[in-house]
């Protein structure tokens, strides 16, 4: 639901034996309606992956009318038949967030548990190499913005205008039928079209962060399809999308101030304040200063900001942001933020942001009076001064968004037999509270926390205690204890905070950031 989201997927897999199970079914003798071939990403075809479209009804109530088409992509399992589990169907999150690249998940499942399984990635409609994709304006994220926070009249004003002119751009440049039908229980039955053209009577699912929501609506609408289903990072069903909108903005702002205490206490490496407080006032002085003066006549407050916040997204990528915020502050190096900012942000590229408001304005009707969305966030804004005004205009277009909105399915997951969640406490782009509250609703759930952990829909990723349950979980559909009450199952402790290099040794990696899958709710 942030800025800019980007799944963090770099953990190698542990090698070791199949756990032998029994099988799920028979291994699919033939798919009905997808014609594969060769795939044209590097990392696709290195991990012998195909790829190829799925024709699906643009309108399911017409499901002899307009046709879709959905890029799908699929690494076979590599077991014999007789211990296939079946197809583990993936989604990154976003919602707009690509998920081919998932396909090629299944390596990094210790203990080659994800071995026996046909791992497959799609992009939902409207994204990507899906036909047709969503795109209204593709330079919206671009330098020219003005400042997030509205501290004048005039600055509330062109934001609501720019508001509005993207949604009015949305509405020309794209088909009405298709904003039409962009909710996520379209996106849901467009899952169940998959499993049906891959002849299965059960899907696995592996769902990130948005793609969470996926699989509760889908538990909720097809109960019996569900075989095993893993979520990271759990979307708060009570709060779709506003509240939950408002409740990330103070989450983040928790989890940046954590940041600024750890590069206090590397303050011999980064040289930006000895404490929390220091770091956050030097910070604070170059939001100001940009506000008059942008670096390098570019990097502006709002650069700032959607830049920091990959640090209230991803532990993993402190070093690389405390580095860059280092030679930006001490050294006036806006040439590298302006890069970081470019590989994080949608400049250029508005596909994934379009898709977003496409799926989170017509899920359900956002408040309509401006006064409500303004008195919301100013009363945040005192809690979480940070990214509330970011968060509030990057959803501001759904006050004039041009299709109709619906009404969210209630979440009830008592017909799921089988789900592994896992979350880390202080995730800020899905609040704890959302696990639990999902796992009261699936009484077939367990829970696996990792307290004190601020990272985001990261799994598996190298963290034995986390990824050894995943892998039991995918060989034999073994599920932690459940126990009684409001509360997790088990307890992990999160990845250690990362060590930065040495003062000589630090340097901003940007190719790291390249490739990776953007989206608000994606992990």
């Amino acid at each position: 639901m942030r800025r800019s989201v980007f799944a963090a997927v770099a953990a190698a897999a542990v090698a070791a034996t199949l756990v032998a199970a029994p099988a799920a079914s028979a291994a699919p003798a033939k798919d009905a309606s997808i014609a594969w071939g060769a795939c044209t990403d590097p990392t696709l075809v290195a991990a012998g992956a195909e790829c190829g479209f799925l024709g699906v009804p643009l309108d399911y109530r017409k499901p002899h009318g307009e046709q879709i088409q959905l890029a799908v992509s699929r690494v076979k399992h590599k077991v014999p038949d007789a211990q296939y589990q079946g197809v583990m169907l993936t989604n990154p999150g976003g919602p707009g967030g690509s998920g081919l690249l998932l396909a090629t998940r299944g390596p990094r499942v210790p203990n080659h548990a994800g071995d026996a399984y046909d791992w497959v990635g799609f992009d939902p409609r409207g994204v990507g190499s899906s036909k047709p994709a969503l795109s209204c304006d593709p330079n919206y994220m671009d330098y020219n913005r003005p400042q997030y926070v509205p501290f004048t009249p005039q600055l509330e004003k062109t934001w609501l205008d720019r508001s509005k002119g993207y949604a009015e751009a949305c509405a020309k440049n794209n088909s009405a039928a298709l904003l039409e039908n962009m909710k996520t229980t379209d996106t849901v039955q467009d899952m169940d079209s998959i499993r049906r053209a891959l002849g299965q009577k059960q899907l696995n699912f592996y769902g990130y962060s948005y793609g969470t929501y996926l699989g509760q609506v889908y538990g909720t609408l097809y109960p019996r399809n569900v075989r095993r289903m893993v979520l990271d990072s759990t979307v708060d069903p009570r709060g779709v999308w506003y509240g939950d909108n408002l409740n990330q903005d103070v989450a983040f702002d928790q989890n940046i101030l954590i940041w600024f205490g750890w590069l206090a206490q590397h303050d011999d490496v980064y040289h930006l304040g000895k404490t929390q407080a220091a770091v956050r006032h030097v910070v604070d002085e170059q939001l100001l200063k940009a506000q008059f003066n942008p670096a390098g006549g570019v990097i502006g407050p709002d650069e700032i900001l959607d830049v920091i916040q990959q640090a209230s997204y991803y532990q993993l990528r402190w070093t690389l942001l405390g580095d860059a915020l280092s030679r930006f502050v001490n050294k006036g190096d806006w040439q590298n933020w302006k890069t970081l900012f470019e590989a994080f942000g949608g400049r250029g590229d508005d596909n994934g942001y379009a898709v977003y408001l496409a799926v989170q304005c017509t899920d359900v009707q956002w408040p309509q009076s401006w006064n409500t969305w303004k008195r919301d966030n100013w009363k945040t804004f005192a809690k979480a001064p940070y990214f509330t005004w970011q968060n509030a205009w990057f959803n501001a277009p759904c006050l004039y968004w041009p299709a109709k909105a619906g009404k969210p399915t209630k979440i009830d997951g008592r017909g799921v037999q089988s789900v592994l969640m896992i979350d880390e406490t202080l995730d800020a782009a899905t609040p704890y509270e959302g696990s639990l509250e999902v796992r009261s609703r699936f009484p077939g759930a367990s829970l696996i926390a990792e307290p004190g952990g601020t990272s985001h829909a990261i799994t598996p990723r190298g963290n034995a205690c986390v990824d050894t349950k995943i892998a039991d979980y995918l060989a034999t559909g073994a599920l932690p204890a459940r126990k009684p009450g409001r509360t997790a199952d088990v307890e992990c402790a999160p990845l250690p905070q990362p060590t930065p290099p040495a003062p000589t040794a630090a340097k901003a990696d940007v190719a790291a950031t390249q490739g990776l899958v953007a989206g608000r709710f994606a992990g």
